[in-house]
């Protein structure tokens, strides 16, 4: 019987891992199950990230988390990020039991990770409009659902780390 380890370790695919990612797509698909989507940097997991992540969750059976690598998290947030690395980020995500799966992409947008997925529900947050998520018309081709969600306020990972800052100066 696998350990505790080992169950979260299952849950992680590398990226461009795309052949397990398909088998296990496939499983699911198989047993009719409602595939959710959602990505992002998840660089210091907090409250808003698990108050976001299971109301995902809670959109259909099975999440998948698309996790940006460390080289798309820093072009995107800049060169003193992430400050937890993509094993790290992607250990911390996959132990949670709501999860079942994170993949890792190294582009700044998961635009081919949404197309290999085809999620039967993709979300974002509220911050973005449905009509300009990345995946949007992927998922809309598929009469799949785009939701938004609200984040819950006071809660987010720019705001720790200037808190941080701040404390130290």
């Amino acid at each position: 019987m696998p350990g505790k380890k080992e169950i979260i370790e299952r849950k992680i695919v590398e990226a461009g891992d795309y052949e397990s990612l398909s088998r296990q797509l496939s499983y699911w698909r198989f047993h009719g199950k409602k595939l959710v989507f959602t990505n992002g940097c998840f660089d210091i997991l907090h409250l808003g990230h698990i108050d976001y992540l299971s109301k995902a969750a809670g959109l259909g059976d099975v999440l998948v988390i698309g996790l940006n690598s460390d080289a798309s998290v820093s072009r995107l947030k800049g060169p003193e990020r992430p400050v937890n690395d993509q094993r790290a980020r992607a250990q911390v995500l996959a132990s949670l039991f709501f999860v079942r799966g994170v993949v890792l992409f190294e582009e700044d947008t998961p635009y081919e990770l949404i197309k290999i997925v085809q999620p039967d529900v993709l979300v974002k947050g509220s911050d973005y409009r449905s009509e300009d998520i990345v995946g949007y018309d992927v998922v809309k081709a598929r009469n799949g659902q785009v939701v938004t969600l609200d984040f819950l306020e006071g809660y987010s990972t720019s705001s720790i780390i200037e808190k941080l800052r701040s404390e130290k100066a």
